[in-house]
């Protein structure tokens, strides 16, 4: 983990609180974690979670537990290794703040001349499929959903996308859509102008990550799952929480 990095961004980045959550670790990271927040207290905390629930459920809960802050507008999550630099949060709340229309910002792992972006060639061309595929299921022209950076408005709408544990525990991003699209009743039109897929300007494929070229094949049996459980003609509900319609979010 990039420590200095961290502290480093807080001191500077004005209205930034980051919550860092620890998955039941057994290693030395949640003493990292202290060493930030003793160093940066009024903009670092840490949810420790006594037993590992997995990155899709640390995620959930993290972001519920963020939602609770005081004064919070914006909320997101952003991978610990920092494949994504920091230095594009401001771009992405730079974003939500002048277009009211705009609910989440992506990052999008787009490898364009001026661009320092670098992947593995075999999760690249396997990400792009797996891409198009999500594309065609949500019905949304979308180029990159698993990107470890994302960041949404805080609506009721976010809250109630958020109220209970994902299906999936890899590709939650996909079914954090797939939720609002069933919360609309189906209807994923709206959300062509509610998200933004920000083209990163900097992404590097950190050594060491625990993604494997076959979880990218289990990723569509759980996209599979999540077809069958929001989209699919005759949907079930998700939650029994699930209650809203689309004009009690207005």
């Amino acid at each position: 983990m990039q420590s200095a990095q961290f502290t480093d961004f807080v001191r500077h980045a004005e209205g930034v609180r980051i919550l860092f959550v620890n998955d039941g670790s057994r290693d030395n990271t949640l003493a990292t974690l202290e060493e930030m927040r003793d160093i940066c207290q009024d903009h670092i905390q840490i949810l420790d979670l006594v037993e590992n629930v997995g990155k899709a459920e640390a995620v959930r809960i993290g972001m519920v537990t963020a939602m609770k802050q005081h004064d919070v507008s914006y909320i997101g999550f952003w991978d610990a290794d920092l494949a994504t630099p920091l230095a594009a949060l401001p771009e992405f709340v730079d974003l939500l703040v002048h277009n009211d229309r705009l609910q989440m910002v992506f990052g999008a792992r787009i490898r364009l001349l001026g661009r320092s972006v670098h992947r593995r060639a075999v999760r690249h061309y396997l990400g792009r499929v797996f891409a198009s595929v999500v594309s065609l299921v949500l019905g949304l022209p979308i180029y990159d959903t698993q990107c470890g950076a994302k960041l949404f408005r805080l609506t009721p709408e976010l809250a109630e996308g958020l109220s209970s544990p994902f299906l999936s525990r890899w590709v939650f991003d996909v079914e954090i859509l797939a939720r609002f699209i069933a919360l609309h009743r189906g209807n994923s039109s709206y959300l062509h102008d509610s998200i933004y897929e920000f083209p990163l300007t900097q992404w590097t494929d950190v050594a060491g990550s625990k993604v494997r070229p076959v979880d990218f094949f289990r990723a569509f049996v759980d996209v599979f799952r999540i077809y069958l459980r929001y989209l699919s003609p005759i949907p079930r509900l998700y939650s029994s929480q699930v209650h809203l319609h689309p004009r009690q979010l207005d």
